[in-house]
């Protein structure tokens, strides 16, 4: 018998497009590159070449410059290249007199993490976010580039509504996006009964740039399953497990989606009830790949983020993943005096992740009330619930009486309030 295998769909050729500002450094400009071309090759391109323009200031009608346009678009007729990819947000205008000199796909950076957003989203919320993130991107950039689309049969810039939308007007889509709007309105209001039910847990939020591995962190902590490769975006939805601090408390720990430099507003705001997770957490650990050059620039990234998300002054946590694939001693001192604070792991090799519980404990035990309880003496039942769900300080009896003071979550002092007979105190 022939087994017969599905071929994996071709591979684009593709150029990468970068553009130096003023005295913005070269080595920064090739690092942003290095980046798009990682989400190029997660969408499924092959970068046969990388152009840098340095300019003083922006093109305003060709972005990078006709004489440079020009050049690419020889390369393209040479090369047999279908996509050329910005690494920055191109206007509509600028869309269409690139296409002009250039017969091919143009996506800026923002169009290619929506595709990789629509190859990656699997849930019913996730699709709902990135169509709706999708339609508002394409609203104002309907050009000539999106009108053969739909007689294609797939590539780079055409998953998610693309090949559904392309034929309809622009009142056609902003009916669709009310209607996505509607359902996300939805999801966000389910979204909220199910974090009233979880109000009573410390819930901690595991953020970080894209691939700095905070599902493999997520894995090891809970047994999680969650989808964990190396590569950017594996994770779109927010997933919660909890995390046993110890025979009688657990916390919750969620994962969400990655951030990014540059991170599209339209993600941003469609991804509200995802990254409400990130909001609603009473602390969260920061995961960063130790391994990364670009390490700093992504703490910023994600510092930025969280204050956009509106949850910089929370309690947080710095921790470094990836220290196993650091290669030097120096890197790793380096790291060490730079941020005395941190924590240093490897959630794929199990390193010092001991010393990662210990901290969770500790955020746990900061949150921990004390409390009192005046019972009577034969509520052995009510005793021995107490001893159950909290520490017990102390034990003081009098007469027929019993005072008993411990420490105890929120949660855990609810259950044994529930059905009190004398007063509890804190």
């Amino acid at each position: 018998m022939i087994e017969i295998k599905e071929e994996k769909e071709k591979k684009e050729n593709a150029i990468i497009v970068g553009v130096k500002i003023g005295t913005e450094s070269r080595q920064a400009v090739e690092s942003n590159l290095d980046e798009l071309e990682r989400l190029a090759e997660t969408a499924g391109a092959r970068i046969l070449f990388r152009v840098v323009q340095s300019k003083n200031k922006i093109d305003p009608a060709y972005f990078i410059g006709r004489g440079k346009l020009e050049e690419i678009a020889f390369l393209v007729e040479q090369n047999d290249v279908s996509l050329i990819l910005f690494d920055d947000e191109l206007n509509p205008s600028q869309i269409r007199n690139i296409e002009k000199l250039i017969n091919r796909k143009i996506i800026d950076r923002t169009g290619l993490i929506l595709d990789i957003f629509a190859s990656h989203a699997k849930t019913k919320e996730a699709r709902t976010q990135v169509e709706l993130a999708q339609l508002e991107y394409l609203y104002s950039r309907l050009t000539k580039a999106w009108t053969h689309l739909s007689k294609q049969v797939g590539g780079i810039g055409t998953k998610g509504p693309g090949e559904k939308q392309i034929e309809t007007d622009r009142r056609l889509i902003r009916a669709r996006i009310k209607i996505l709007k509607s359902k996300l309105e939805k999801i966000e209001s389910r979204q909220i009964t199910k974090s009233l039910k979880r109000k009573e847990y410390f819930k901690i939020s595991l953020v970080g740039y894209t691939n700095a591995g905070k599902s493999t962190l997520l894995n090891l902590l809970t047994d999680a399953n969650v989808l964990a490769e190396d590569k950017l975006f594996a994770t779109l939805d927010s997933t919660t497990r909890a995390y046993s601090i110890n025979s009688k408390s657990k916390i919750l720990i969620s994962d969400t989606v990655g951030f990014i430099r540059k991170l599209p507003p339209t993600l941003v705001a469609s991804f509200r009830s995802t990254l409400n997770v990130v909001r609603q957490a009473d602390a969260i650990i920061h995961v960063v790949d130790a391994s990364s050059p670009a390490l700093e620039e992504h703490i910023a990234v994600v510092n930025k983020t969280l204050e956009e998300l509106e949850s910089n002054k929370k309690p947080r946590l710095l921790v470094f993943n990836k220290i196993d694939l650091l290669k030097t001693k120096h890197e790793r001192f380096f790291l060490f005096e730079r941020y005395p604070e941190a924590l240093f792991v490897s959630a794929a090799k199990g390193i010092n992740i001991g010393k990662l519980k210990t901290k969770l404990k500790s955020f746990y035990e900061e949150n921990l009330g004390d409390y009192s309880i005046r019972l009577n003496i034969e509520e052995a039942k009510k005793i021995a619930q107490i001893h159950k769900y909290a520490t017990v300080l102390s034990t003081d009896y009098a007469d027929d009486k019993v005072l008993i003071k411990f420490k105890a979550s929120k949660k855990n002092y609810l259950k044994i309030k529930k059905g009190k007979n004398e007063e509890v105190s804190n």
